[in-house]
């Protein structure tokens, strides 16, 4: 299913933002040589706000809208319209991490774990950069240092059972090492596939702080909850924000072994995303803003799934995006 991104090499889009609006401020000049002062040469400051959204949109039975154009979608920023300068609905590869719980609550789950995580791969691009952070009161990377990434199922299978299921949990501690690695890797996307009960008794890191690192990275984070009945460590609440809030989409499955499934589903979502995005037109530095995004087409009734805002910018080097939820 993977698409072949050996065929050409796609404009970033902050590339395509910015020799787009550079083209456009050079045209008049160019063509007009007369009026440029002979002792000062021509220099253009560009300060751009690109804003690019992750937006998965589906019909009401659940499937892709896959064969939407740019014309199809509008952004609004604070209910102000936007135009869209960056369209992309390509596979293109990521940096993705699997985040797996070790406590003790985990130890009769581990085998479906797997299971999933190896549904996952089988679906993934083959130039996508995927590692694992497993947890229990302890954090560590399961790959060998002398692999920081792979997109082989035998290693990430070996680096998930590196760890034994036992102990407490600290869920927000193995988020904060996963975020801060998916850094390292060297793809514009990344991703965070968490899988979990939800339940947190043993980290330093906060869920506030968490969540904000999280918006600050750009990063889209996937979870699953399996449960066992009357579950003491049950906290699926907890699972829910940290999908929301990113703009992935968090799992419940009633049944462990539905979680191969739901490894597929966020597999084929990632696959299957737009990339939309905007130079905002707020001359407001810093600062929480909204953000709609909504997809029409004729004879669809569709559903868009994006963050819903992002932390402005204080400075050009700072950068965000926090919340997300499903918008009709």
């Amino acid at each position: 299913m993977a698409a072949d991104s050996r065929r050409f090499t796609p404009i970033k889009p902050m590339q395509a933002a910015s020799l787009l609006l550079a083209v456009l401020l050079l045209v008049p000049v160019v063509s007009s040589p007369q009026n440029l002062p002979v002792a000062a040469p021509f220099r253009i400051s560009v300060n751009l706000n690109l804003v690019v959204l992750p937006v998965t949109v589906r019909d009401k039975k659940g499937g892709f809208a896959s064969d939407l154009r740019q014309e199809n979608f509008r952004i609004y920023e604070d209910g102000v319209l936007q135009s869209i300068r960056v369209f992309q609905h390509e596979d293109i590869p990521v940096t993705a991490g699997l985040v797996i719980d070790h406590s003790g609550s985990m130890v009769h789950k581990m085998e479906d774990v797997i299971a999933g995580a190896n549904a996952f791969v089988q679906l993934s691009n083959t130039e996508d950069q995927l590692f694992v952070v497993n947890f229990n009161e302890h954090v560590t990377l399961g790959l060998p240092a002398s692999v920081p990434f792979t997109n082989r199922a035998d290693q990430l299978e070996a680096a998930i059972l590196a760890a034994p299921a036992s102990g407490q949990t600290a869920l927000y501690d193995a988020i904060d090492l996963a975020l801060d690695r998916l850094q390292a890797g060297s793809r514009d996307k990344k991703v965070l596939l968490v899988i979990s009960d939800g339940g947190d008794n043993a980290s330093t890191q906060t869920l506030p702080k968490l969540l904000r690192k999280a918006a600050l990275l750009n990063t889209i984070i996937y979870t699953i909850g399996i449960f066992e009945a009357d579950d003491p460590d049950e906290n699926p609440e907890v699972l829910r924000r940290l999908a929301k809030e990113t703009g992935g989409e968090a799992f419940f499955p009633p049944q462990f072994s539905e979680a191969v499934s739901n490894c597929q589903d966020i597999a084929k979502d990632i696959r299957h995303q737009y990339a939309v995005g905007y130079v905002s037109g707020s001359t407001r530095a810093g600062g929480q803003r909204s953000v709609r995004v909504t997809a029409r087409a004729a004879g669809k009734d569709l559903v868009v799934r994006t963050r819903t805002g992002y932390i402005a910018p204080d400075s050009p080097a700072d950068a965000s995006a926090p919340r997300s939820e499903a918008i009709k």
